[in-house]
């Protein structure tokens, strides 16, 4: 007696013959694998207090100090962060796996920073006392990045702690390196 064979269904040859729901899952999955420094994004004046977590973090130019930050237009931030024009990209250590926590998800804002000592640079954003550093930005320009905004934030100051190992993100969970 002979098995039957089950037909598997062929997979797309490239993401774009993929349907849309499958081509997003498969997007995030592949993203998942791409291991990224766990970063709390603030933000403080007119508009208010703000902050979230954010892995895609990176750095543009050394002239002038330039990073790239998203943030996506349906977090709770977003209008605080567009509005203020000024974030404090804060780099995580091992002992912050907690803080990204609250700033990843739906605590209310004034929560997602007790616990925690702040302090300010130049802009007035919170910088996190023992971020592994701080980079204070004023944002310069934004582009539209589909359900994110790409900040371009011209670094105007920097604190680095001494020590400490860094937080990563890496397969959806935190390692330490």
């Amino acid at each position: 007696m002979q098995a039957s064979a089950k037909m598997i269904p062929e997979a797309p040859a490239t993401i774009a013959d993929a349907v849309p729901d499958q081509r997003k899952q498969e997007y995030r999955n592949a993203m998942a694998r791409l291991g990224a420094a766990v970063n709390v994004v603030t933000s403080d004046g007119p508009a208010g207090l703000a902050g979230f977590a954010a892995t895609a973090v990176c750095s543009v130019s050394d002239d002038p100090p330039t990073l790239l930050v998203c943030i996506n237009r349906g977090s709770s931030a977003y209008p605080a962060v567009s509005a203020n024009r000024v974030v404090c990209v804060n780099t995580l250590s091992h002992a912050h796996e907690e803080l990204s926590r609250r700033f990843g998800g739906k605590t209310p804002v004034r929560e997602r920073f007790e616990g925690a000592s702040w302090s300010s640079l130049a802009t007035g954003a919170p910088a996190l006392d023992d971020a592994l550093i701080s980079l204070d930005c004023k944002v310069k320009s934004v582009s539209d990045g589909g359900t994110h905004d790409i900040l371009i934030c011209e670094v105007v100051a920097i604190r680095e702690s001494e020590g400490g190992r860094a937080l990563i993100y890496f397969d959806r969970r935190y390692h330490t390196i």
